[in-house]
């Protein structure tokens, strides 16, 4: 099974370096700060084109290490 953390990048070129999903200009901290605020996987999958679920796992899972 693919390491779910690999899909999170830290490059000093994007996000100012804030840890994001692979590479793209979605930080970590921006998803986890709307699943905070109540908004379902299935919502920011539709929100935004680019992220997969897997994505989403992969920032939840990074809270819990």
């Amino acid at each position: 099974m693919e390491n779910l953390l690999e899909r999170i990048t830290i490059n000093s070129e994007v996000c100012n370096g804030k840890p994001a999903i692979r590479g793209m200009r979605i930080t970590v901290k921006t998803i986890l700060d709307f699943l905070a605020a109540g908004e379902t996987t299935e919502n920011l999958l539709n929100a935004w084109p680019m992220p997969e679920e897997k994505d989403i796992l992969a920032c939840i899972k990074k809270t819990k290490n």
